[in-house]
């Protein structure tokens, strides 16, 4: 490495396992991969979890930077290529064992304390650069810093928002009447349909499939094209909107009402919905799915799917076949579909039936790459444990005539590499939302019981 003014990031071993092509992301700057990092990703790439793909993208990456590279240029720099593109900053492995090397703050017993004391000597060598280390543990940052080193970050380069209250929620509420501030507006028909066009500053930054509701209850509509200044909205209203029906359930409030819009609607392809446990999302969703199924039959057939933090370990240790070997982590789905049959004669039996005649598959996640689905109604629950690129494979397996329900709570992340803002859930939130064949609803309000209420807002 040669000392420039350039800044140098140290990549903890987490930061590749959160997205294994960080290395591409520090532009015309050094990027150092401690060699405890390496042995790290070597241990990771063998077992049986997600991350273990991850780490072995990781490994091929750097091998394909370093593959024509001396052992000297390997310690040196090499500069990074991404596809045949020159980045302008350079890449090398810093062996971080050679102790008389390198200040010792910590014991070299551990895995962070080797990367710690790599930046630390880093940190005096390289003077006047900057040395930053960069990780997702938060403890180890808190470590970094108690030991006197001056820069350490988090990996934010794949964050879309700098806060998940900034997420968008899929709707805007108008204080008071909306049509008060409106002073001239075109109304027309299109088919059934009702649609207006005006110009207003109350609705700011609207985009395809937004819900637009004033406080009166005096309009309810949704964005269908946005101009300067101004929108042009579908009427829905409020009436019409709560009194929507699926397979025998009916909206409790707004929120559940604009989720049921956007289920219910053939033109729009992905719906996404977020909020706090018991707000309805897996009701919702089951009541549309089979109302669509079995009533409209407007899909063939409904897969549900969820990922699980240890499913890729026991999920072949469970007996039976791989709907059998799922079915205890979809136990949500099966306690809805109770739900909806608990006043029938026999529930056990209509459960059963409804299960056959709405062919509902029950499919692992790990499944799910090379498949082509069509004609089908996908449910994928749990969403705020995938990453985006594990999110992107499955979207992406949707053929023809295939609506997918991403639904998921950001603050129940189970994933140890995953946070609100980087969970794949909001990026997607994000992503699609101005893409015309998706929408997504926040679902404020816990609707399950006052018991549940009270847990989520006060524990």
């Amino acid at each position: 490495m040669t000392d420039t003014p350039r800044k140098f990031y140290i990549l903890d071993t987490n930061v590749l396992l959160h997205e294994p092509l960080a290395l591409y992301s520090f532009q015309e700057h050094n990027v150092v991969i401690p060699m405890t990092v390496l042995e790290e990703l070597d241990r990771i790439k063998d077992r049986q979890k997600d991350v273990s793909r991850d780490a072995r993208v990781a490994i091929r990456s750097l091998e394909a930077i370093f593959q024509d590279a001396s052992s000297q240029q390997i310690s040196q720099g090499v500069e990074i290529d991404h596809k045949g593109v020159k980045l302008g900053g350079v890449i090398s492995i810093f062996a971080d064992h050679h102790s008389a090397f390198v200040k010792e703050a910590f014991s070299e017993d551990e895995p962070d304390n080797r990367i710690i004391n790599a930046a630390l000597y880093l940190q005096e060598s390289k003077l006047p650069a900057k040395v930053i280390l960069v990780t997702k543990d938060i403890n180890m940052r808190l470590k970094a810093k108690g030991a006197g080193l001056k820069y350490v970050e988090d990996y934010r380069t794949d964050q879309l928002l700098a806060d998940v209250d900034l997420l968008s929620k899929g709707y805007q509420h108008i204080e008071g009447s909306l049509w008060e501030s409106i002073q001239n507006c075109e109304t027309f028909n299109r088919g059934e349909d009702t649609y207006h066009q005006f110009k207003t500053e109350k609705i700011t930054a609207p985009y395809p499939n937004q819900y637009i509701v004033d406080t009166d209850h005096e309009f309810v509509g949704k964005v269908t094209d946005h101009f300067k200044d101004g929108v042009e909205l579908l009427d829905i209203g409020y009436e019409r909107l709560m009194g929507q029906q699926a397979w025998g359930v009916t909206p409790k409030n707004i929120y559940q009402g604009m989720a049921m819009n956007a289920l219910l609607d053939p033109s729009v392809d992905l719906v996404i919905l977020t909020g706090p446990a018991g707000c309805g999302k897996t009701l919702l969703a089951v009541a549309a799915a089979l109302e669509l199924v079995i009533e409209q039959k407007q899909y063939d057939k409904i897969i549900v799917t969820r990922n699980t933090p240890d499913i890729a370990e026991n999920i072949g240790f469970l007996p039976g076949t791989e709907e059998e070997k799922m079915m205890p982590w979809l136990a949500s789905v099966t306690d809805t579909l109770e739900v909806l049959h608990k006043n029938d004669n026999c529930s056990a039996s209509s459960v059963n039936y409804i299960m056959d005649k709405a062919n509902i598959q029950f499919k692992s996640v790990n499944f799910m790459r090379g498949r082509s689905i069509q004609n089908s109604f996908v449910l994928l629950d749990e969403c705020q444990n995938l990453t985006a690129s594990q999110l992107k494979t499955i979207i992406t397996r949707c053929g023809e005539g295939t609506k997918i329900v991403c639904s998921g709570n950001l603050a129940q992340i189970d994933s140890n590499y995953l946070t609100p803002v980087t969970s794949g859930l909001t990026y997607i939130v994000e992503r699609f939302k101005n893409f015309e064949g998706s929408a997504n609803v926040y679902l404020n309000g816990v609707m399950r019981s006052r018991l549940a209420e009270f847990a989520e807002e006060h524990l």
